[in-house]
């Protein structure tokens, strides 16, 4: 393939900019609305969308996320429904999307059919929280590959300087760096703790550029992830204003830049 997978083409293109990528659940609050969420995000310049298949068990997630996965699933969303959404708008959309996602839907829908699915409806990435590294390298990469599909890891602050610079060394695209060890959720501010965890992953010196989420909610949060990364993902914040808003995506947007500011 000769073009450039979008991941690295963002990063590649938007040199010292600092990114802010969101996530959504796709079905949540309505079935039919993740083409709207997408359009709109594109238009209000949000660089990368995580787009959440859901799940009824999703370890890594708070509260937040887990009630919007099983929101989502009572409307009727499945992998099947979510490609079909993603490859109508595939045309329009011009921005890097990630799906992400537990093991056990992908599974079930077969590794093989997930990426070759993903390279149709226009995505460019996975995450895939609880899939473990050995099975990345030996069964999911290969194939992978096969599809320019960038499977992206996740690294935490339990995670060993060791075992970060084996997951840049056999990842592309960028690194999900977690800014704490607990579940998603929003946070006011960013310990000392955590913000030395930021710097000690910056003078590492790593290939892949990091992406910071987990706790992102204002402008404090923003900026610490921004100073010390390409950028941030926010989540739960945004799920929470996209289901107040009753799914009216601009509605949610603008409060989201009115609490980032």
């Amino acid at each position: 393939m000769n073009k450039l997978n979008k991941i690295n083409q963002l990063f590649a293109q938007r040199g010292n900019e600092k990114l802010l990528s969101l996530y959504f659940c796709a079905g949540c609050p309505t079935l039919e609305g993740t083409a709207d969420v997408i359009l709109a995000m594109q238009r209000r310049g949000i660089a990368m969308i995580e787009v959440g298949i859901p799940f009824s068990d999703p370890l890594a997630d708070g509260p937040v996320i887990q009630s919007a996965a099983t929101q989502a699933l009572k409307n009727g969303m499945s992998l099947k429904k979510l490609f079909s959404q993603l490859q109508a708008i595939k045309d329009e959309v011009q921005i890097p999307l990630v799906l992400m996602g537990y093991l056990n839907p992908i599974l079930h829908y077969g590794i093989e059919q997930f990426c070759q699915s993903c390279v149709e409806a226009g995505v460019s990435g996975a995450i895939i929280p609880d899939l473990p590294f050995d099975d990345y390298l030996n069964i999911v990469k290969p194939i992978a590959d096969k599809y320019d599909l960038r499977i992206i890891m996740l690294i935490t602050p339990e995670t060993s300087e060791e075992r970060i610079r084996f997951i840049d060394e056999h990842t592309d695209g960028f690194i999900y760096m977690v800014s704490s060890a607990s579940i998603t959720g929003t946070q006011k501010s960013f310990d000392e703790q955590k913000q030395e965890y930021f710097r000690h992953i910056n003078q590492m010196n790593l290939r892949n550029p990091r992406m910071i989420g987990f706790g992102i909610s204002n402008a404090q949060t923003l900026k610490a992830a921004q100073d010390n990364a390409a950028g941030a993902i926010i989540g739960s914040k945004f799920v929470t204003l996209l289901n107040e808003a009753n799914g009216k995506a601009d509605e949610a947007l603008d409060r989201l830049f009115e609490a980032l500011r």
